[in-house]
């Protein structure tokens, strides 16, 4: 009994992995051949002339987020994700471990979901007031300055550190939350889901500063938050580069001074 039980977790993990490693590679596909945003040059991805905002376009740009934080988070999240199909492939019977955490996944992206319709409209505000360019990156030095600066400060505050503890204990989340059934587990992922947007949510608008289409500053943010909640100093070396990002923010609006 307990081999055919190893046998079934196996076969579980497989499954929950091989959609993990789907979704990443296709969110990532689609980034590098341009989001609908860019359009080939060459052998170079240029940005397509920013026009009036119309229903596609938006819908675009929310498309183009939600895309991008989903090849940008799951990764990190992977460990959280299979730690919960272990415990409920114990519990449940089998096959149901599998639809559960699948409904987890659902619900930690549709928290990310949630951010990229308000990064989307911060992105058309910022295009209205001639504050980012054709790259989709700011215009303005003080505005990059400013969140260059508020993105390094937050990573002291308390309310990140909260946050990131979160994100850094799946043990711990899954034993004070744990809730039963597809929904429940929707519910969990969508709670976690909500602990790493206030973990990274400045992270992520450092993508104004950089483009939101470089995917030098793309990949490197990814890789950050990865080692921010994985490695086992992950919350000094987090504390270190916001002491990095300061720096970066006084020197550029040092420059205009």
């Amino acid at each position: 009994m307990q081999r055919v039980l190893q046998r079934g977790l196996k076969h579980d993990r497989v499954l929950v992995v091989s959609g993990l490693l789907v979704v990443v590679i296709l969110s990532w596909t689609y980034l590098l051949t341009g989001a609908g945003m860019m359009q080939a040059m060459g052998d170079m991805l240029m940005p397509m002339s920013m026009g009036p905002w119309t229903l596609g376009h938006a819908v675009l740009v929310f498309v183009m987020w939600a895309v991008m934080m989903a090849a940008m988070m799951l990764p990190s999240a992977a460990p959280m994700i299979l730690l919960y199909c272990t415990i409920a492939r114990n519990q449940a019977a089998r096959g149901e471990s599998v639809t559960a955490s699948g409904g987890f996944m659902l619900g930690y992206v549709a928290v990310w979901a949630t951010f990229s319709l308000v990064a989307a409209m911060l992105q058309y505000g910022l295009e209205q007031s001639a504050l980012i360019s054709p790259m989709m990156e700011t215009t303005s030095t003080v505005l990059a300055g400013a969140v260059l600066i508020t993105a390094g400060l937050y990573q002291w505050t308390p309310l990140k550190q909260f946050c990131l503890r979160h994100c850094r204990s799946p043990i711990e989340f899954l034993t004070t939350h744990w809730r039963t059934g597809v929904r429940g587990a929707f519910m969990m992922g969508f709670r976690h889901g909500a602990y790493c947007v206030g973990c990274c949510w400045l992270l992520m608008l450092l993508l104004f500063v950089g483009g939101v289409m470089n995917f030098t500053w793309i990949g490197g943010i990814a890789l950050f938050v990865l080692i921010e909640k994985l490695a086992p100093a992950g919350h000094w070396i987090g504390r270190g580069v916001g002491v990095l990002l300061m720096a970066w923010g006084a020197a550029t609006l040092y420059s205009i001074a």
